[in-house]
């Protein structure tokens, strides 16, 4: 579900990225780029994680079009849309904080303009039947997507339980396969997100929550990021996109 403070930290978001000039962080395109091409949509990229469906209700209700903006909001799994956006295929794309580094490592130059929503228990790490805390996972093995949110998570837990992440066995999974990787016997755990989390609930019996974004306030949250020339060629675009449509 969304945090209940959702609201409020997208609107502060909002009003400080319209409300500076931060022009001096941004580079400006240099004469051999292409020229912004005003009928052109700005692409957005969102996934399954509910806060990101905030873009969706704003094309909903029609703000977007009410402030005069072509935006066309694209729907991936979440891998999918860094890798879309690495490949210059989209403008922006929604993607949580600590993941804006595998953005620029892969080529691409983000510039995060907001940051609309955090994890307060949405991130979770589920094991099976048995295995009641973190210290059970020792010698066992937890599938995960590597590099990711919850490859985070996973280091964080490990950390907080006091134990090596050495000390729990890491096999690498698509986020979206791991409802059905999960029910493999040679699987004790696995950390991921809602609402796939929710599927891998109910794919096993008696399967449960050993550890949750909760425990670590301000660890995971989303974020905006915008490729930066896009950014540059149409920061006007981008700040009625909060004062007509996000920021309602």
């Amino acid at each position: 579900m969304l945090n209940k403070t959702y609201l409020p930290i997208l609107f502060c978001s909002a009003i400080l990225f319209v409300g500076c000039d931060n022009t001096a962080k941004i580079p400006q395109p240099n004469k051999d780029s292409i020229a912004p091409q005003k009928d052109q949509p700005i692409t957005i990229a969102y996934s399954e994680w509910p806060g990101s469906l905030a873009w969706q209700i704003a094309q909903d209700k029609g703000w977007f079009k009410e402030a005069g903006l072509n935006v066309e909001l694209k729907w991936f799994d979440y891998s999918a849309s860094l890798q879309a956006f690495m490949a210059n295929k989209l403008d922006a794309v929604v993607v949580a904080n600590g993941d804006n580094f595998i953005l620029s490592t892969g080529g691409a130059r983000p510039a995060i303009i907001m940051a609309h929503d955090y994890s307060a228990g949405n991130d979770v790490i589920i094991a099976k039947s048995g295995i009641t805390s973190l210290q059970d996972l020792k010698g066992k093995t937890i599938a995960l997507e590597k590099g990711l949110v919850s490859d985070l998570l996973f280091t964080t837990a490990m950390q907080d339980a006091g134990l090596n992440p050495k000390d729990v066995k890491v096999t690498n999974a698509a986020t979206n396969e791991l409802p059905q990787i999960f029910q493999s016997s040679d699987i004790a755990a696995i950390a991921l997100w809602q609402p796939i989390a929710h599927q891998a609930l109910a794919s096993v019996p008696d399967a449960k929550i050993i550890y949750d974004s909760s425990k670590k306030p301000g660890l995971i949250y989303d974020t905006l990021s915008v490729n930066q020339v896009h950014l540059q060629q149409h920061r006007e675009e981008w700040k009625k996109s909060f004062r007509y449509g996000i920021e309602r």
